[in-house]
């Protein structure tokens, strides 16, 4: 009799403890569908969102190419490479940012390669891991798919600009100091200089400012002359990063070119975030331009509204950052 009674409610419990894991299994498998289909589902907009993956010797990345509306085959377009922070991915950059709708109007590329979860839990690229080697794997892995993107399509090699917000504007100033020859462009929103940290412990210190950025030596100064104009937006009100990083981007461009500070323009448009712009420049020339939008946070200057890290509050980081690297492919 207890027997049965004992082996009646083990069933009863095991019928529930089933349907319980399997409704909590399904909630979980729910989100995951949901994820990845979110995942794979193109950003507003006309035009293209082609996968890709770029293979090499320090692993794989995946890659989102946006392509623009009636491309013809010999046509030579330019390409802009966009770098997400932590915590997002192509789709959800591309969507914060909107830059697919600046470049179907203008007519370029936009390629967003994508940090792997394995490579860092975060999903931040690793710019600061110089000592472990992790950044140039990264580094490395995101000039494939640049590579592969210029042999597949009717891109331009020598119209190529590179922007990235917060360890993915950390990682453009990377990809350019190593690459110098094969961009026109560097805009860092919100990141730090290179030469600021070398581990994750000291990225830590960059990211509050608590770290100084290296002067650049003597050897390698003819190097830096050689890097293309930069333009830096950075939030007076990061809480993140602090805005002392994007001063200090500008001033080693601006140092390496003998470049001097222009007087600082104070621009408001409309009921937006104001900011201060100064340029550098030498003999005519600007090396470098900082724009610091007060009241800014951690997010994309203009981006697009109830997206994480994105502000739309602020003026139009990418319409700033397509007129920038514009500028430099007609120069």
């Amino acid at each position: 009799m207890y027997t049965a009674l004992w082996a009646k409610a083990f069933k009863r419990s095991m019928a529930a403890l089933t349907r319980s894991s399997v409704g909590v299994g399904k909630r979980v498998v729910g989100r995951a569908i949901k994820d990845s289909v979110d995942r794979l589902r193109p950003p507003p907009g006309d035009g293209d969102w082609i996968a890709g993956v770029a293979i090499g010797l320090k692993g794989v990345r995946r890659f989102r190419l946006y392509r623009p509306p009636d491309v013809k085959r010999d046509e030579q377009l330019p390409l802009l490479v966009m770098l997400h922070g932590c915590g997002q991915d192509a789709r959800s950059f591309a969507a914060s940012t909107r830059m697919n709708r600046v470049a179907a109007r203008e007519r370029f590329f936009v390629l967003y390669p994508e940090q792997d979860r394995l490579a860092n839990a975060q999903g931040c690229w690793n710019w600061f891991d110089t000592d472990g080697g992790r950044a140039d794997g990264d580094a490395a892995l995101i000039m494939k798919a640049i590579d592969q993107v210029c042999l597949m399509y009717p891109v331009d090699p020598t119209r190529i600009a590179v922007a990235g917000l917060s360890a993915g504007a950390s990682m453009a100033a990377l990809l350019v100091t190593r690459h110098p020859e094969r961009f026109k462009a560097l805009i860092m929103h919100s990141g730090i200089p290179p030469g600021t940290a070398h581990s994750g412990m000291s990225a830590l210190g960059a990211m509050h400012g608590r770290r100084p950025t290296k002067p650049l030596a003597a050897t390698s100064m003819s190097m830096a002359a050689a890097w293309p104009p930069l333009l830096v937006i950075h939030g007076e009100a990061d809480p993140i990063v602090s805005a002392s990083n994007g001063r200090a981007a500008v001033r080693i461009w601006a140092d390496a070119a003998g470049a001097q500070a222009g007087q600082i323009r104070h621009v408001q448009r409309g009921k937006r975030y104001p900011m201060m712009v100064t340029n550098f420049k030498r003999r005519g020339r600007t090396v470098a331009t900082l724009v610091e939008v007060g009241q800014l946070g951690h997010a994309w200057s203009g981006g697009a509204a109830r997206q994480p890290f994105s502000d739309g509050k602020g003026p139009d980081a990418s319409r700033m950052v397509w007129a920038f690297a514009a500028r430099q492919f007609r120069d």
